[in-house]
């Protein structure tokens, strides 16, 4: 084993990094507190290497770098590497120094020039606050060397410098921080951090706990003193600190300044409300003036019960039936039913924001649209809920009440509480037709699941068989193989298991000794011995009853494994199971269905199985016959439900045979039939369907279907009695006079011989799931709905459901229908928190979309905790992680922010990180749109009536637009086509806000002010441009913003206003043949256009040309760019804020003395006239300075390159940084002499 000598001290950060980076090593060395002996290593930490004849490796960094390999934390590639070190560089060279600075003398060790040294450390750390904005961790998605080397340089900063007030504004940092602090591999080493309340009282604390800080001052002279420094050193740092000196007596002059002016309270959110009275269903008042913000509140106030009411969301709306040919064509859609438990969560909110999207945009097409909403009964998860509430109101269990009674008590609750979901999914605006909602457990679709089971029963697909089951003690059900999670472990591991108090031991392998029937001979065999041909055919005695075993050889067992012998249970393991039935041995059942021991000796009989591991461990070290345990790498099965230890047990059950119909759910999609999107599905569900094992529906549940089949007992000495294992004794039947009928007919008696028992166990939730797209339409029984809408269009889920559901329906609608239940499957991602990690109670990261919607504070997120189910320590560990990541609540969003926000993130392929404040960055979108439509509608005027079509006068600005409009509704439509939602939402988000907000609203304004006759005329072909990208820039943005979109829809004229419908969600969706003004000439242009504008706007900057306006002389290479600046002129001289715009063709001679100078483009350079506007001595000067600085960074790095072992030492990475730096300053660095002189030729 490796050793690992490091420091005691708590705060030796030297020390602290490679202890980290050990606890993610599969092999942790042994850690020793002390110093290493001399002959070993003068320093710590140090890490003697046990297989490498005694290799020694010293330093912080080598050490760390040497343990994180291990355990797999330098990153998973090349490149990551190459960012890892560069970080470990960043730390020890750049945070560790002013890290100390700041927190010595805080710690009572003086000597330092603090002030400085603080501002110095914002500096670095407001610079890691940037690069840590749009990720999770440093590098790559998951804890590398990186997060740990510069974490722990943060650490005494964190614990004993930064105030609340610098954490608030590093809020990247501080995440990243907390969520490294709050790794188990940091917790094991550091225990819960406290952060810095008051840098004051530490200093009287310190005084106490002087003593024991004596290390640091060690640190801090490696870190600050090092060797005697020469005269020029010395020279070079008194320059510094004079340097630093006026730096500070600058910034002092600043806050001074700042300090006189006013103070401007930041402006938080608003709240509006809408308080017209409107009964439910009626129209919104549209006529008062819209407020002078955007309000969620106000937006989405009384739409949806007019939209239901109006009939928008059915099919029919429109048409005289559903029947009625359609050339646009149909879609059909169904909902995934959610939980008739469950409320709505964060991946409920994705799925209804893809699906309603699609919803929308395919009604807007024409198309006749059905978008079915149901739920499903969910079997254990709703006996579950009920059974809780029985025990706690009534202090009384399902089986106190009997069957029927508690059955009644469910449908009780359902009624009560089952459709709070569905208001739940009202409020995310889902357009589903609510009048056919469905519930598994209603009348028609419980004929549909059970006519399903006769009919697969009656041709062998359903059938009876004794195997092992997954069994749950917890649910005392069995479950399916996708519903057990395979944990891996790597050895001995605590896991928690329900209804025990302490966490149970899994990874280890017991050695114990049997005694051999007949012999003294006893003992632990391995694969080194030889004699074990003797031992065939011969009995082992059971350590605690007379029971003999067998001993059996077969090709199962591993002999390098262990002793190379092994105890098997045919009843309890699946491969045991195999190798029993091989040698005919005797399935002996030690559990019973509550995980109790049976048909076992006291004093184990009835015990816990667990509980009877640690009492069959000590009988056995009593008896002699424990030899050893050692650690096993193994997977433990887990119930996904209950998170209980799942026990394979022989129970008689019913399956569904898959192989046929997997074989031809494969082949569907093989053949093209099904399609499959994204495609990187397709491998995983090929290689389910080619090895798919039969499937168990039966349920020991009360909730639930029961299972149609009656168990037959032939009261006639002529039929033998049968088990209940032996299909043959078992019929199915729609009532019991038709299994009676059946089962007379089987065994050729009369019906009054027949005595029948109705199985007790219902079926698996998921048989009802799968055969829900035509359940729904009321299945086997025809029906115009069945007829029109089965094969639905398109079945739309997440792909962690794609074997639970999507497999089974595709495979039941084959079976029972002959058709395909639908023609393509979207996959979207799984939303994960901020930081990547999976949406978890325990980690209070599972979100509310109602609350991101409506907004909540910090106490509320912790009330809902304490309402959960959770244990104290989960909820204390819950509370953190929130305030954590909303340290101040979450912020009222809006629904139209978080459904733009869920469908901006919906890559294909990828999970989705979601970050609350990224959707509230959509709600200051939703703001810009409602301002922009407010000043469009004060520009159109009250009389304005929009034209059937555009004129074609308009001008250049106005044809730009309308090219960009055309780009959108192109990129909408194709991105609908392809599922590609993020091209959606950029295409409109560019065009709001980049090119109809910042471009083509500023540069009409001169357009729009003008009162000549001529001017009037072109105004008005202006505003009808407006009018047509405000209309149609809302019909893009209405399937993805229901609310705002219709909020603003209305208070628009209509072109057609007699034939004009009465929602934007019933208007034609914008289509590419209608608008076809796109011009690749005309975007060129302006492209061209606002590089110049871009660069006009970057001098005016440079020189602080804030409100004074500057002549602009643009040389042109040839005429044509000269005719184009022309025709521009009036465009870049309002977009730029110029006084006036002058083209020039020619040399510099015909451009006025007194210019700064910046290329826009190889064709334009801009000139700006700056004499007389500012001081150009002052100018000189300052640039005079930078020019100083830019050559001595230059000459530093030049220095740096140049050295011999530069190219060899220094990663590839570091090298291409350097040089992509030295460039950029050279090329500043010829800006800077350029501009000098040029001022001085003003001068």
């Amino acid at each position: 084993m490796d050793t690992l000598y490091i420091s005691s001290h708590p705060d030796d950060f030297r020390s602290l990094l490679p202890l980290i980076a050990a606890e993610f090593c599969p092999s942790p060395p042994r850690i020793v507190h002390e110093d290493p002996p001399a002959e070993v290593a003068r320093s710590r930490p140090a890490l003697v290497l046990a297989g490498a004849g005694g290799t020694v490796l010293t330093g912080a960094n080598a050490v760390s770098w040497y343990l994180a390999a291990a355990g797999k934390q330098t990153g998973s590639e090349k490149k990551q590497e190459s960012q890892v070190w560069q970080w470990l560089s960043f730390a020890e060279n750049e945070l560790t120094p002013v890290a100390c600075a700041v927190t010595f003398p805080l710690l009572g060790i003086m000597g330092v020039d603090k002030k400085s040294s603080r501002a110095e450390l914002l500096r670095v750390l407001k610079a890691l606050d940037e690069t840590l904005a749009p990720r999770t961790f440093l590098v790559g998605e998951a804890v590398t060397l990186a997060d740990i080397a510069v974490s722990v340089a943060a650490l005494l900063p964190f614990k004993y410098a930064l105030e609340p007030v610098d954490r608030k504004s590093l809020v990247n940092v501080t995440r990243w921080f907390n969520t490294c602090m709050n790794q188990p591999q940091f917790l094991k080493v550091l225990g819960k951090i406290s952060l810095s309340c008051n840098c004051r009282e530490i200093v009287v604390l310190s005084q106490s706990f002087r003593s024991c800080l004596f290390p640091l001052n060690d640190w801090f002279d490696l870190l600050f003193s090092g060797p005697p420094k020469t005269e020029a050193q010395l020279k070079k740092e008194a320059k510094k600190r004079e340097k630093m000196e006026k730096f500070q007596q600058k910034k002092e002059m600043e806050e001074k300044k700042k300090k006189m002016q006013p103070q401007t309270e930041k402006k938080e959110l608003g709240v509006i409300t809408y308080n017209v009275p409107t009964p439910p269903g009626e129209k919104k008042d549209v006529l008062s003036p819209l407020p002078d913000s955007y309000s969620p509140q106000f937006v989405e106030a009384a739409w949806y019960s007019w939209w239901e009411k109006q009939g928008f969301f059915k099919p029919e709306y429109g048409r005289k039936n559903v029947s009625e040919p359609n050339p646009c064509g149909v879609f059909m859609m169904c909902i995934p039913p959610p939980n008739v438990t469950g409320s709505l969560h964060l991946g409920h909110a994705l799925t209804n924001a893809i699906q309603d999207c699609l919803t929308r945009w395919h009604r807007m097409r024409g198309e006749t649209t059905l978008w079915n909403p149901g739920c499903d009964h969910a079997g254990i998860a709703t006996q579950v809920v009920v059974e809780k509430k029985l025990m706690k109101e009534r202090k009384m269990t399902r089986h106190d009440l009997g069957r029927e009674n508690f059955i009644q008590e469910v449908w009780k609750w359902k009624n009560e509480k089952g459709d709070r979901i569905y208001h739940q999914l009202k409020k995310l605006g889902s357009s589903l037709d609510w009048d056919r909602a469905c519930f598994t457990m209603d009348d028609k679709l419980s004929f549909a699941v059970q006519e399903a089971f006769i009919r697969m029963h009656e041709e062998g697909v359903i059938y009876r068989s004794k195997r092992l089951v997954n069994w749950s003690c917890t649910l005392n059900s069995a479950i399916s193989d996708i519903e057990v999670d395979k944990k891996e472990l790597t050895g001995r591991t605590l896991l928690p298991v329900p209804g025990y108090n302490e966490k149970v031991e899994f990874g280890v392998l017991v050695s114990f000794s049997y005694k051999v029937e007949g012999s003294g001979e006893s003992g632990v065999w391995r694969n080194e011995t030889l004699e074990l041909d003797h031992l065939k055919g011969k009995m082992v005695v059971h350590p605690f009853c007379d029971r003999k075993m067998p001993i059996v050889f077969d090709d199962f067992v591993d002999m390098s494994f262990g002793t190379g012998a092994v105890k098997i249970t045919p009843a309890h393991d699946h491969n045991d199971y195999e190798v029993g039935e091989r040698h005919k041995l005797t399935f002996i059942n030690i559990l019973d269905e509550n995980g109790l021991l049976i048909n076992v000796p006291p004093p184990f009989l009835g015990m816990k199985r667990f509980e009877a591991r640690k009492a069959v461990l000590q009988a056995l070290k009593d008896l002699g016959q424990f030899k050893d345990v050692k650690d096993n790498p193994m997977v433990v099965p887990v119930c996904s439900r209950s998170k209980d230890i799942v026990e394979p047990l022989l129970k008689p059950q019913w399956y569904v045979d898959c192989r046929e119909m997997g074989k031809q759910a494969a082949d569907v999609v093989r053949n093209g039939e099904l399609k499959i999107i994204p495609d990187h599905h397709l491998k995983t569900w090929f290689n389910w369907m080619d090895n798919i094992r039969d499937w168990c529906i039966s349920r020991q549940l009360w909730w639930g279907h029961r299972i149609p089949a009656y168990f037959v007992t032939v009261n006639d000495p002529s039929v033998k009695p049968g088990e209940d294992v032996d299909g043959h004794y078992w019929v199915s039947g729609r009532s019991q006079e038709e299994a009676r009928e059946k089962a007379a007919k089987r065994f050729n008696v009369t019906a009054d011989k027949i005595s029948l028992r109705q199985d007790e166990d219902v079926l698996d939730t998921w048989f009802s799931s799968g055969i829900f797209p035509f359940s729904i339409f009321g299945w086997p029984n025809e029906s115009e709905d069945l007829r029109v809408f089965y094969p639905g269009t398109l079945l739309e889920t997440g792909h962690d459901i794609l074997f639970f559901w999507v497999a089974r329906m595709v495979m039941m609608g084959l079976k029972l229908t002959g058709k395909l239940p639908f023609k393509e499957v979207y996959l979207h991602a799984v939303v994960r928190d901020a930081h990547g990690r999976k949406m978890s109670k325990s980690l209070g990261n599972v979100i509310d979309p109602l609350d991101v919607i409506t907004g909540i504070s910090l106490e509320g997120l912790y009330a809902q905790l304490m309402d959960s189910n959770l244990d104290p320590l989960e909820i204390e560990k819950a509370k953190q992680g929130q305030k954590s990541d909303y340290p101040s609540g979450i912020p009222e969003c809006g629904t139209d922010a978080l459904r733009f926000a869920l469908c901006a993130y919906t890559s294909q392929g990828r999970d989705i990180n979601l970050d609350v404040n990224r959707i509230l960055g959509y709600r200051h979108f939703c703001n810009k749109l409602w301002n922009a439509v407010k000043f469009a509608m004060r520009t159109l005027g009250e009389g304005f009536v929009p034209w059937e079509k555009l004129c074609g006068s308009e001008s250049v600005s106005d044809r730009w637009i309308l090219s960009r409009l055309s780009a959108a509704v192109a990129l909408c439509d194709s991105g609908f086509q392809a599922y590609d939602f993020p091209t959606i939402t950029t295409a409109i988000y560019n065009f709001w806000l980049y090119e109809l907000c910042d471009v083509y609203l500023e540069s009409v304004k001169p357009v729009l002010s003008r009162t000549d006759s001529e001017g009037q005329k072109q105004a008005d072909i202006c505003r009808q441009t407006l009018y047509t990208c405000l209309e149609v820039g809302l019909r893009l943005l209405s399937p993805i913003m229901p609310f705002v979109t219709e909020e603003l829809f209305q208070r628009l004229p209509r072109r057609r206003a007699q034939d004009s419908p009465p929602s934007i969600c019933v208007t034609p969706y914008p289509e590419t043949s209608e608008f076809c003004w796109h011009s690749e000439d005309v975007d060129r242009q302006m492209e061209f256009v606002m590089s110049v504008v871009k660069t006009i706007r970057s001098l005016r900057a440079d020189y602080n040309l804030t409100k004074t306006r500057a002549d602009c002389y643009l040389q042109c290479i040839d005429s044509d760019t000269a005719a184009l600046v022309q025709t521009y002129s009036l465009q870049i001289q309002t977009l730029s804020y110029s006084q006036a715009i002058y083209p020039v063709v020619g040399g510099d001679s015909t451009i006025p003395q007194g210019c700064a100078v910046a290329i826009a483009s190889d064709k334009c350079t801009v000139h700006l006239m700056l004499k007389g506007l500012i001081d150009l001595e002052k100018e000189v000067t300052k640039l005079t300075a930078k020019k100083g600085e830019l050559e001595k960074q230059m000459e530093k790095m030049m220095e740096k390159t140049a050295k011999n072992d530069y190219k060899e030492k220094v990663p590839v990475k570091v090298q291409e940084a350097d040089a992509e730096k030295l460039r950029q300053n050279e090329t500043e660095l010829q800006k800077v002499k350029e501009a000098i002189e040029n001022f001085r030729k003003m001068m």
